[in-house]
C-alpha cells in the first residue's frame, strides 16, 4: 500500500509527515453504483453473500474471491484470520495471506439481534453510492467474533467493499461477565473467616509465592483497561505506577486541563461513564474515576513503584523483573517473574525537549517541556511574559492559561496546525457518539469497521465541510499569521493523529484569543538560540520571557522502552505508531518484536476496543492457542 517514508522537515508539508520508517496512507476511491432511490431488499441481499463467502472461504481462488469482493476491496481483520492484525487490498491480497493462512474462519451469519443490527440499506460518498451494510456473527478454529460489511452492486452482484472480522472471545475461556459472573460468596459452613476484603488484600499483594501472569507497567487508560480485560479471561495481572496514587498521570497535569474528546467516546470497559458525567471530562475528575475503577474492579496495583532491572529468558519464556516499591515511607524490593509484560506507560515515549543552544543561560523562572507544566501562577499587572513553544493541544491549552493570569502570551508555531472547533467536532461525530447514537459496543464495531485507507477518503469530504463550519475561525488565525493545514492529503484530524500522533488543536477557546491579538503567534522560524533574558530566532528577532514552555510532543514509545527495560529490550522491538504496508497501526497491541513483550497505548476509545485485543492474544500464549 505504499513505500517506506524518508521525509525530512524541509522537504514535507507537516500536514504529510509521517513517524520515521512508517508508510504514508494510500487513499481508497469509493466505488460507482447505483443511487440511493432504488428500492432493496438488504437482508436477502447480505444473506446471499453469506451464504457464498461461507462457501468459496473454504476453497478460496482468485476467481472465487472476485466474486465476493470488488476490485478495490478491503478486509479489515483483527485475530480470526492469523493473531495478528490485517487489512487486505483486493481479490489478490487476500489470497495471498490465505495461501500462506488457510482461514481460521469457519462461518459468518447474520447478526439480527437488534433492528439497529440487522441488514439495512446505506450509502457512501455523500448518498452517490448505495450500499447494504450488515453486522455479521463469526465463528473461528478458536472462538467467536463479530463483523461488519459493506455490500455495492456491480453489474448486477454485490460485493465487498469493505468486511471487518474480529475476534471477541476463545472458547471455552469466555469473560466472567453477565451469566458467567463470579457467584460471590460460598454458603454454608466455612473452613476459613477470611471475608472478601482479606482475600483482597491477600491477592493484591502477591505473596507466599504467588506471581502475576503479567506485569503491566502504567497505570493510565492503557494500563487498566488492558488489566480489566485480562481479569475476565482469568489472566493474574499486576499493575506497578511510579505515581503517589492511581490517576495522578492526569491529575499532575496543568491545572486547567479538560478533555477534548466527548464522554460518549470515552467509555471505559466493564464500566461506563454515569449519565450525569459532563461531555468533556476534567482531569482531576478523570484521576478520581481511574482510582475507582481499580477498587470497583478489583485490579491489583501498586504505586510508588519503580521497575529497577528486567530481563528476558528465551529458553524458560519468562522475565525477571526487580520491583522497588515505597510502602509507608520505606523502600521495598521484590522480584517477580511474569511471562509477559505490557509497556502501558502511553502512547507516547520521553518527552521530546529540543537540545538548543544556551538553555543552561535562562534566568527566567521557568523552561520546561509541558509534561512539567502544572500552571500558571497569576502575574496580573507584573508584565510578565511566556513563550510556548509549540502549537498543538497542549500548547494552546498553556497559552490560553498564561493569558486568563495576566501574562502577555507568544505561540512560537514552526511547522502548520489542523485547527477544529470543539463543538464542530461535537457535531461531526455525533452519528456514533451522543446521547441519541447507538450502544457503545455497536459504535465501536461500525466504527473499527472502516479500513484506514477508507476512512481517509471519507474524512477528506467531510474536512471540507468542517472547514466550512469553521470558517470564521480559519480565516480570522490566518489574517492573525497562523499558519493551517487540512491534514494529510486534505484528510483531518483524525488520520493525522494516526500517522503523526500530532499536529492538530481542537478550539476550545484559544483560537479566539489569538484572532482578536490576545495571543500573539511567532510562525515559521526556528530557533537558534536561548539567551538569560529570552529566545533568539534564525531571523534574527529576538523576544525576551520570563517563562519557556517547551510543547514540543514526546518521542518513540521505544524510547521510554529503552529507558526503562534497556537496550537489549528495545533493540528486539519494532517502532511504535504510524501506519504499516498495509494501513494498520505499527507495534502497539500487536507482538512487539520481543517475545513476551507487548506495548499497549492511546486514547481512550482506541485502549477500550484495543485492550480485548491485546488479551485475547495473551489469553491465547496461555492456553497454547497461538
Amino acid at each position: 500500500m505504499g513505500s517506506v517514508a524518508v521525509q525530512s522537515p524541509t522537504s514535507v508539508p507537516s500536514s504529510d509527515r509521517v513517524e520515521p520508517g512508517s508508510f504514508p496512507l494510500t487513499t481508497a476511491q469509493f466505488p460507482t453504483g447505483g443511487s440511493n432511490s432504488k428500492p432493496v431488499n438488504a437482508h436477502d441481499i447480505a444473506s446471499k453473500w453469506v451464504s457464498s463467502f461461507n462457501q468459496y472461504i473454504k476453497i478460496p481462488s482468485l476467481s472465487t474471491l472476485s466474486e465476493l469482493f470488488l476490485t478495490e476491496s478491503y478486509w479489515r481483520d483483527q485475530l480470526c484470520l492469523t493473531w495478528d492484525f490485517h487489512t487486505l487490498a483486493g481479490p489478490s491480497k487476500i489470497l495471498s495471506l490465505l495461501k500462506t493462512n488457510p482461514s481460521r474462519i469457519t462461518s459468518l451469519s447474520l447478526d439480527t439481534s437488534s433492528s439497529y443490527r440487522s441488514p439495512q440499506p446505506s450509502s457512501l460518498n455523500n448518498e452517490e453510492v448505495q450500499t447494504v451494510q450488515a453486522f455479521l456473527k463469526v465463528e473461528t478454529d478458536v472462538g467467536s467474533g463479530e463483523g461488519f460489511v459493506r455490500l455495492v452492486e456491480a453489474e448486477g452482484v454485490w460485493k465487498v467493499f469493505t468486511l471487518f472480522t474480529f475476534l471477541k472471545q476463545l472458547r471455552g475461556f469466555e469473560e466472567a461477565i453477565g451469566k458467567k459472573r463470579p457467584y460471590g460468596v460460598k454458603h454454608g459452613e466455612h473452613d476459613s473467616q477470611e471475608n472478601w476484603a482479606d482475600r483482597r488484600k491477600i491477592e493484591e499483594a502477591f505473596e507466599g509465592g504467588e506471581e502475576p501472569t503479567v506485569l503491566i507497567v502504567g497505570a493510565g487508560q492503557s494500563g487498566l483497561t488492558v488489566a480489566a480485560r485480562l481479569k475476565m479471561l482469568g489472566i493474574k495481572s499486576l499493575i506497578v505506577d511510579r505515581e503517589d496514587r492511581i490517576g495522578d498521570n492526569w491529575r499532575s497535569r496543568y491545572h486547567q486541563l479538560v478533555l477534548h474528546d466527548c464522554v460518549w467516546f470515552d467509555h471505559l470497559p466493564y464500566m461506563p461513564f454515569p449519565e450525569y458525567w459532563p461531555i468533556f471530562t476534567p482531569k482531576d475528575k478523570l484521576g478520581d474515576w481511574f482510582e475507582s475503577y481499580v477498587k470497583l474492579l478489583e485490579l491489583n496495583a501498586w504505586t510508588k513503584t519503580t521497575v529497577s532491572k528486567a530481563a528476558w529468558d528465551d529458553k524458560s519464556a519468562q522475565w525477571t523483573v526487580d520491583l522497588e516499591r515505597v510502602v509507608d515511607g520505606n523502600t521495598q524490593s521484590r522480584v517477580l517473574h511474569p511471562k509477559h509484560i505490557i509497556q502501558a506507560t502511553g502512547a507516547s515515549g520521553e518527552p521530546n525537549m529540543p537540545n538548543i543552544k544556551g538553555m543552561s543561560t535562562f534566568t527566567g523562572s521557568r523552561l520546561v517541556h509541558s509534561s512539567s507544566f502544572t500552571g500558571a501562577l497569576p502575574a496580573h499587572g507584573q508584565n510578565k511574559r511566556a513563550v510556548i513553544v509549540g502549537c498543538c493541544n497542549s500548547a494552546h491549552d498553556i497559552a490560553q492559561a498564561y493569558h486568563e493570569n495576566g501574562y502577555s502570551v507568544t505561540l512560537i508555531q514552526r511547522s502548520t496546525t489542523l485547527v477544529l472547533n470543539a463543538d464542530t467536532n461535537l457535531r461531526h461525530m455525533a452519528g456514533l457518539w451522543s446521547d441519541d447514537g447507538p450502544a457503545t459496543d455497536d459504535a465501536d464495531v461500525v466504527f473499527m469497521s472502516v479500513p484506514n485507507a477508507v476512512v481517509k477518503r471519507m474524512n477528506i469530504d467531510m474536512t471540507v465541510v468542517q472547514a466550512g463550519e469553521d470558517c470564521e475561525t480559519l480565516e480570522g488565525l490566518e489574517r492573525a499569521g497562523f499558519r493551517l493545514d487540512k491534514g494529510p492529503d486534505g484528510s483531518g484530524l483524525w488520520i493525522k493523529y494516526l500517522q503523526r500522533g500530532g499536529g492538530y488543536y481542537i478550539d476550545v477557546g484559544c483560537s479566539q484569543l489569538i484572532i482578536d491579538g490576545k495571543i500573539k503567534v511567532k510562525s515559521g522560524c526556528e530557533i537558534s538560540e536561548i539567551t538569560a533574558k529570552g529566545l533568539v530566532f534564525e531571523d534574527g528577532e529576538s523576544m525576551e520571557a520570563d517563562e519557556i514552555i517547551f510543547a514540543t510532543g514526546y518521542l518513540n514509545m521505544r524510547t521510554q522502552c529503552r529507558k526503562i527495560f534497556g537496550d537489549e529490550v528495545a533493540d528486539r522491538t519494532r517502532d511504535v505508531w504510524g501506519f504499516d504496508e498495509e494501513g494498520e497501526i505499527r507495534t502497539l497491541w500487536r507482538g512487539s518484536g520481543h517475545p513476551g513483550f507487548w506495548f499497549m497505548g492511546g486514547n481512550l476509545a482506541l485502549c477500550r476496543w484495543y485492550s480485548r485485543m491485546l488479551a485475547l492474544q495473551i489469553k491465547g500464549v496461555e492456553e497454547g492457542l497461538m
